[in-house]
């Protein structure tokens, strides 16, 4: 199902990781781009649901779109948020901004691929999926959803301690 929130466990987690060094809300905007063809193709009713934006191939250039709009997208909703740093606007540098769409990308085809026989994660170099089904759509769904608390347990685990330390 297009714009799925499982997608954004994976994505916490790595925020939980990586911290500055990784952009949430550029790999959520990832997450909306990879499905829009997919949404399409739902409402028409016509062509391949999971086409080329579910192919490596495709995530890359999804990735360079979700990046290059992504990253003044990301920064408007950071400013609209009020979410600043040392009472300064967020700018999210460009290495952060591609890093997290490519990440958003091809995790997104790669869960897909789990989960979704029509996927061909390497068209138009190979047309089988070597993905599917290597668990369960069940543990999948499970492996995102902790994934998502976890990384919220790290991260505001880490917010709190450091809170402490700084008084």
């Amino acid at each position: 199902m297009p714009f799925t929130p499982f997608h954004m466990g994976p994505g916490i987690l790595i925020k939980s990781l990586l911290k500055g060094s990784f952009s949430l809300m550029v790999f959520g905007w990832t997450q909306i781009v990879m499905d829009i063809q997919p949404l399409i193709v739902l409402i028409t009713g016509e062509g391949h649901l999971h086409g080329f934006t579910h192919t490596y191939v495709g995530a890359t250039l999804i990735a360079i779109f979700a990046a290059l709009s992504g990253k003044y997208l990301s920064e408007l909703g950071l400013k609209i948020l009020r979410i600043t740093e040392n009472g300064a606007p967020i700018s999210i540098s460009w290495w952060v901004v591609y890093l997290s769409a490519v990440i958003g990308s091809y995790s997104h085809v790669l869960l897909d691929s789990i989960m979704h026989a029509d996927v061909e994660p390497f068209f138009p170099f190979m047309f089988d999926n070597q993905f599917l089904e290597i668990v369960s759509v069940s543990m999948l769904h499970k492996v995102c959803l902790y994934s998502g608390l976890i990384g919220a347990a790290i991260y505001f685990g880490i917010a709190w301690h450091l809170k402490g330390k700084i008084k």
